[in-house]
């Protein structure tokens, strides 16, 4: 209940704090150029000039704090030794081409990134034509979208009862497991499998994402104009020709988009590694990786280098994605 309560304090004061400072703001920016007087002109361009500075300054103050100065110092650390006191230059860098733990959990991250966003888009893309088919269709849409409101932490625990596995002659909880059982199958330790793991932990994330995907392509395919459509008809074509040849080339910018922006999420996994294996198993990944050098580790020097290497994946992802959502405008 504590926590609850000083929760429900931190957001009061936060929007209360907000509501002040630009409410506060903008009356003192009001006084120091006041719209009236012979300089009324002069200070009205002044002060429409200051105005967004001070709704944005916060913002850009707050994300140089936490993104580009963690940026610089991992950059920093990376060429620094376990404690972050000694110049070892890229030392790190060359333990991390020659480390078997790495090199896994950068293959796995490969292996993530082919898989995760392609099934994602595909389902979400066959949902939002689905769903706008049928009377009940948001209805399936709010169930599709409803793991996106589920941590990811809180949707491992709900799949790892799914892939729970009691020994043989147990009474098996898990779904998988028991529908094995059912068919005269034997249990398995599904998340101990080393390569099929992976793939189970991926199912988790295509379940939280697909209804992000959903959402996104359906609102472009809303968009998309209705004279295309009863003019392909008129021509012949049938369902699938219009989905597939009159459809979705007209969207392929929206799937991009949506495409890329899974593919960043995806760079980052770390919290259904993290409750699911822990790493263990092969199944590593390279945020979760780092986290065990930071924190259990102690080694600075090693977890900023194989952040950096994160931060370098994820970069030319997130311009091409900011250049194609620009495009969309």
């Amino acid at each position: 209940m504590e926590q609850v309560l000083v929760a429900l304090f931190t957001m009061v004061v936060g929007v209360l704090g907000c509501i002040l400072y630009f409410w506060g703001s903008n009356i003192i920016l009001d006084l120091i150029y006041p719209a009236s007087g012979k300089k009324a002109a002069n200070n009205i361009r002044k002060s429409s000039a200051i105005r967004p500075w001070l709704f944005l300054g916060p913002a850009i103050v707050i994300l140089s704090i936490y993104l580009v100065y963690p940026v610089i110092n991992s950059l920093y650390l990376s060429f620094r030794g376990p404690a972050g006191n000694e110049f070892v230059g890229f030392k790190n860098y060359i333990w991390m081409a020659t480390d078997e733990k790495f090199l896994e959990s950068f293959w796995n991250n490969m292996m993530w990134l082919i898989i995760v966003p392609a099934a994602s888009t595909i389902f979400g893309l066959v949902a939002a034509a689905l769903t706008d088919r049928i009377r009940w269709g948001n209805i399936a849409k709010s169930l599709i979208f409803m793991p996106m409101a589920i941590s990811f932490i809180g949707a491992s625990i709900i799949w790892k009862f799914i892939y729970d596995y009691r020994g043989e002659g147990s009474e098996q909880i898990g779904l998988l497991n028991a529908v094995v059982v059912y068919f005269g199958g034997a249990p398995q330790a599904w998340i101990t499998i080393p390569v099929w793991n992976s793939v189970f932990l991926m199912i988790i994330l295509v379940w939280i994402q697909t209804g992000f995907a959903m959402v996104i392509l359906s609102a472009a395919l809303r968009g998309i104009s209705e004279e295309t459509i009863e003019a392909s008809v008129l021509d012949g074509a049938n369902p699938l020709q219009i989905f597939f040849k009159i459809k979705i080339p007209q969207i392929y910018g929206t799937i991009a988009v949506v495409w890329t922006t899974i593919t960043i999420l995806v760079l980052k996994v770390f919290d259904i590694v993290l409750a699911m294996t822990n790493g263990q198993w092969g199944s590593q990944v390279l945020a979760n990786y780092m986290f065990d050098w930071m924190f259990r580790g102690h080694d600075f020097g090693r977890s900023a280098a194989i952040a950096l290497v994160i931060m370098v994946l994820v970069l030319p992802v997130m311009v091409w994605n900011i250049r194609n959502a620009r495009k969309e405008i």
